[in-house]
């Protein structure tokens, strides 16, 4: 971040202090002797107190009260990020039942709570462990708070298509109230859940026995106040809207609007503005269907809104391109703002380069300058000032290019892997096969491959890097290529909006890391 300051000269002094800080961790005191010793006056020196770029209480990574306050996760002697596990949630046995496997993962804008959503329509959310915050270090463990079925499988008699419950994607509410609410949707129907806390109870009612049921008013001879009682803590779960038969095709984006009353949810060739308050009605505003099916040539693959502009959101499509649109310049956003593509490589051509470039997720970050976007081998960034192309690309298993035939036949190829951002927008994560999941560091370049299994599940157990092999010699600590497991694999990721801590959804297990302190 460039901060602005008169003084030109001196303000390229402050970023690259503020650039050294941030990539390096260093103390503030011994930035501050630097300064002085390079005849830096001592106004100076007291401006970059006054706009952040020395604050020892914020950027000490020494001090003990600091440490949680810390983003970016610390770096190991050998250049490697420092994780250790946490938590596993879900049976760890080998049969795995349909209806439990974990379909979307989502932390609130808090961190405190955590929404899985499975292939059986059930919600469950997990809330952060209290004491587990306030110990020294920081624990990222979490409780179950509430389950509930969220979707039940429907049939559409008109269609003779079979609905199924399995749950798409789960979006928060930011929190005005004690309650929560949450928007969760399958392929047809979305819903709006308020999830709220109960302690106490009204006792004593006049036509009501204790069982709950009325009585004669005839029989009442006297008239009661009734009373507040305590009560066991009970979460309950309502739905208190539901918005369906708004999309032909099935859902697979829903985005919480910045203003908080409206929201977007996209399907394959469409993508309609809901309001929170209303139910029966929404906007189109994007519709890219043919006018005969036969000329479709691409489809709408993720959507979301601006994360501070109200009128800005952006899609991806099976074309590899992203589209950002300005709701301000027309009511149907058919003619995008910008578009993001980039030119294809003519080496790499092959039959499966339309199928690998697909877009399956797509994301702002945090601040709402640039988008990530992950198509089958990686991840790209994109800065919304250059559209062009990316102005950064990691690679999440380019080992897998020589296997391409293998993955279309066993239809892998199609799988729809999901990344995030850390809170800081200087981390990314995606996932992989073999239950592999992929951290990359933007600042460094630096990349690190970790494995979500049963063998690590114990308490603070530090995970260790893997390394795949594509030929050769096998040294001990890596795995070939040929035995990568394709049926584990992980498609969903999140990263606590605050702190270290990282959710995995591999298969029906969610697992729990944070940074090692």
């Amino acid at each position: 971040m460039d901060y602005i300051y008169p003084d030109k000269p001196f303000q390229n002094t402050i970023n690259v202090l503020a650039a050294s800080i941030l990539n390096e961790n260093l103390i503030t005191s011994d930035i501050e002797a630097t300064l002085l010793a390079s005849e830096t006056s001592l106004w100076q020196v007291q401006s970059c107190r006054e706009i952040g770029v020395l604050s020892s209480t914020e950027r000490d990574p020494n001090r003990l009260e600091n440490r949680g306050k810390l983003n970016f996760p610390r770096m190991a002697g050998n250049g490697d990020i420092q994780w250790c596990f946490s938590q596993v949630k879900g049976t760890l046995d080998d049969e795995i039942t349909e209806a439990d496997i974990i379909s979307c993962v989502e932390f609130n804008h808090d961190g405190n709570l955590l929404a899985t959503g499975d292939k059986g329509g059930r919600v469950v959310i997990f809330q952060r462990d209290p004491l587990s915050k306030l110990s020294v270090p920081k624990r990222g463990e979490y409780n179950v708070y509430s389950t509930f079925q969220s979707h039940e499988p429907e049939f559409d008699y008109l269609k003779s298509l079979e609905i199924e419950e399995k749950i798409n994607k789960i979006r928060w509410l930011k929190r005005k109230n004690p309650a929560h609410f949450l928007l969760s949707t399958n392929d047809k129907t979305i819903k709006l859940w308020k999830v709220s806390e109960r302690d106490k109870r009204i006792d004593g009612y006049n036509l009501k026995d204790d069982a709950g049921h009325l009585k004669d008013p005839m029989s009442v001879t006297s008239l009661r106040v009734p009373t507040v009682r305590p009560m066991e803590l009970m979460v309950e779960a309502s739905p208190r809207r539901i918005f369906a038969n708004a999309h032909t095709y099935h859902i697979n984006s829903i985005s919480v609007n910045s203003d908080q009353e409206t929201y977007l949810s996209a399907d394959d060739l469409r993508i309609n503005l809901w309001h929170l308050e209303i139910t029966d009605q929404s906007f189109n505003i994007v519709d890219i269907k043919p006018t005969n099916m036969e000329e479709l040539t691409e489809v709408i693959t993720a959507a979301e809104f601006h994360p501070s502009q109200c009128n800005v959101f952006v899609y991806s499509s099976s074309k590899g391109t992203i589209r950002l649109c300005d709701m301000r310049a027309a009511a149907l956003c058919d003619q995008h703002a910008k578009l993001f593509e980039e030119p294809e490589d003519p080496t790499n051509r092959s039959f499966f380069s339309e199928i690998i470039s697909s877009i399956s997720d797509v994301k702002f970050s945090n601040n709402g300058r640039y988008i990530i976007s992950r198509d089958y081998l990686s991840v790209k960034v994109w800065d919304l000032n250059m559209d062009n192309k990316p102005i950064e690309c990691f690679h999440v298993h380019e080992y897998l290019r020589s296997k391409l035939c293998s993955l279309y036949e066993n239809d892998c190829i199609f799988d729809k892997f999901e990344c995030c951002w850390n809170g800081t927008d200087g981390y990314i994560m995606t996932g992989s096969y073999n239950n592999f999941f992929r951290v990359f560091d933007r600042h460094t370049k630096r990349d690190v491959t970790l494995e979500a299994s049963k063998e690590i599940a114990k308490p603070k157990t530090v995970l260790k890097p893997r390394k795949v092999c594509t030929g050769g010699k096998r040294k001990k600590d890596e795995i070939s290529v040929d035995c990568l497991d394709f049926g584990r694999k992980i498609l969903h990721t999140a990263w606590h909006p605050q702190e270290n801590i990282i959710a995995v959804a591999a298969t029906n297990n969610l697992y729990l890391f944070q940074e090692k302190l």
